[in-house]
């Protein structure tokens, strides 16, 4: 059960998948949070969807999908063209956030009234192909052994999550510690002032009533 548990909570963690309507010539923007030194691959799928029908339609000749991978400091990691469906892969180098834009080709779909286009989409974050490296194995002990090499890589990369989250909330609690100590100093500050102040106009005062013999 343990084992179980564990093969499902690498599962969750580190696959997402989904699907999102677009219409033509739109842009469609997500932001992963990554570690460092990770394998990333999309594989996704392009369909026309007739939104009066609610129904799919055959992609048209030459339909395909533009994906563009930039970091937070516009390093561009991945930019090119793809068909209908397929699947693309790029390696964060620094930890952080990273765009992934996709955007159709299509300029069709302006003559196509009520068309637009659906698109599945499924990022799995430090996953190798184990399919394809089973299909290669020649007998059980070679496919037991890349599948727990597999099981290896993506222990290895929920660390490797795990501590960049940890790394993050490490920062996050030094940022707001130093926050802390600006407010309390700037209320120190503030409180300085306003007895130095007070203190000012009050002989102000007794200097006045002292000139005009008040007192």
């Amino acid at each position: 059960m343990q084992t179980l548990t564990l093969l499902l909570s690498v599962c969750v963690s580190l696959s997402t998948a989904f699907y999102f309507h677009m219409g033509e010539q739109e842009e469609k923007c997500i932001i992963e949070d990554i570690p460092s030194d990770t394998l990333i691959t999309g594989i996704f799928k392009l369909q026309q969807w007739d939104v009066g029908r609610h129904d799919f339609l055959e992609s048209a000749p030459g339909l395909g999908l533009f994906v563009t991978v930039t970091t937070y400091n516009d390093e561009v990691l991945l930019s090119k063209l793809y068909g209908p469906q397929g699947t693309f892969y790029f390696t964060s180098h620094s930890p952080g956030e990273h765009i992934i834009c996709l955007e159709s080709n299509s300029t069709r779909l302006v003559s196509l009234g009520g068309r637009g286009l659906r698109i599945h989409l499924d990022i799995r974050i430090g996953e190798h192909d184990l399919d394809a490296a089973i299909a290669q194995a020649k007998d059980k002990v070679n496919e037991v052994s890349f599948k727990l090499e597999h099981l290896i890589e993506q222990i290895e990369q929920i660390v490797k999550e795990q501590n960049y989250q940890r790394d993050r909330e490490e920062n996050f609690r030094t940022t707001s510690e130093d926050t802390n100590n600006n407010v309390l100093s700037w209320a120190f500050a503030q409180t300085l002032i306003f007895i130095s102040v007070g203190i000012f106009q009050m002989k102000y005062l007794k200097d006045f009533f002292i000139a005009k013999k008040l007192v």
